[in-house]
């Protein structure tokens, strides 16, 4: 086998391992443990940040297809996480945002992801830190090609 593929066998056995270790493959678990699907805690995380976004917004965002993107904002809206509203500059359109639960349901999900984070900080070397910050800033542009 040439260097090429030594590389991408190694990156395919190495990311597949952090996914497993991290508990990425867990969809209604978070890796930072909370019971909530991963898809619903980004929703929740951006909506944290930008107050309120329409339907189109979050599937771009994350990335998901639209069917799933609805029913996730459904079930949200079901738990009392999430209102729509009509916009109020479109009334054709409408945009999502954070309850007053949702918005407690966004800050205990960013507290456990902060303490998740600062101990695998924590678990690095300090020296490697800065190189590990650089890889995952090279994977993430290189999966945006």
């Amino acid at each position: 086998m040439d260097n090429f593929n030594e590389q991408s066998l190694h990156l395919q056995q190495q990311l597949m391992a952090f996914v497993r270790s991290f508990g990425l493959h867990q969809p209604n678990v978070t890796p930072c443990g909370q019971s909530i699907a991963v898809g619903e805690a980004y929703i929740l995380f951006e909506l944290a940040n930008i107050e309120q976004a329409s339907q189109s917004d979050i599937v771009s965002k994350l990335q998901l297809a639209k069917s799933t993107v609805s029913r996730m904002l459904s079930n949200m809206q079901k738990r009392g996480w999430l209102k729509r509203e009509k916009h109020v500059e479109d009334q054709r359109a409408w945009v999502w945002s954070l309850t007053p639960d949702g918005a407690q349901m966004a800050i205990k999900i960013a507290a456990a992801r902060e303490q998740k984070f600062s101990q695998l900080l924590t678990n690095l070397p300090p020296e490697k830190i800065p190189a590990v910050l650089d890889a995952l800033d090279t994977l993430v542009l290189a999966t945006k090609k």
